[in-house]
């Protein structure tokens, strides 16, 4: 904590911010970014599989099979979300679970399913795009910067 917030505490919660450090648990950075790692890794390397069965079974080549592996996979986390298996893979392997798509599907049906008493529209469909509503709108506007950059770049290339 630093000195200047120290400085605003009462002398009491001094002590109990000390006592309270004193005996939070270490935590192994090491082993919770090999924890994510590994979780991550077996994430994608199931994309790629589903990838790899789209275009040996289904006939679909690297740019088609994209579409229904992110479609298979939003699917595969919206599940194990619901059965709450997700967020017990979640709180082990820390940042590992962020992948976008599994993330982003865990976060909106977490909220669907958190909401769900309060009724389809408001409950459900109010709630489960307050942190996805954000992500599509920094999404559209990144995608926006990003398509200016490349049209500016090509113009300029054209000259």
């Amino acid at each position: 904590m630093s000195s200047k917030k120290n400085k605003k505490l009462t002398p009491t919660q001094q002590q109990y911010q000390a006592f309270a450090k004193a005996r939070e648990p270490k935590r192994s950075v090491f082993y919770n970014c090999l924890k994510a790692f590994l979780v991550g890794g077996v994430i994608c390397t199931i994309g790629q599989g589903l990838q790899w069965v789209f275009m040996k079974y289904f006939d679909f080549n690297e740019v088609t099979a994209g579409n229904p592996t992110v479609a298979v996979l939003i699917m595969i986390s919206v599940l194990l979300t619901g059965f709450g298996v997700y967020d017990h893979i979640a709180q082990w392997a820390g940042a590992g679970t962020a992948i976008p798509v599994t993330g982003f599907a865990n976060t909106i049906a977490s909220a669907s399913i958190e909401h769900r008493s309060e009724g389809y529209v408001l409950g459900v469909g109010g709630n489960m795009f307050k942190l996805a509503g954000s992500v599509i709108a920094y999404g559209v506007f990144s995608a926006f910067v990003v398509a200016i950059i490349k049209i500016t770049i090509q113009w300029l290339g054209g000259m």
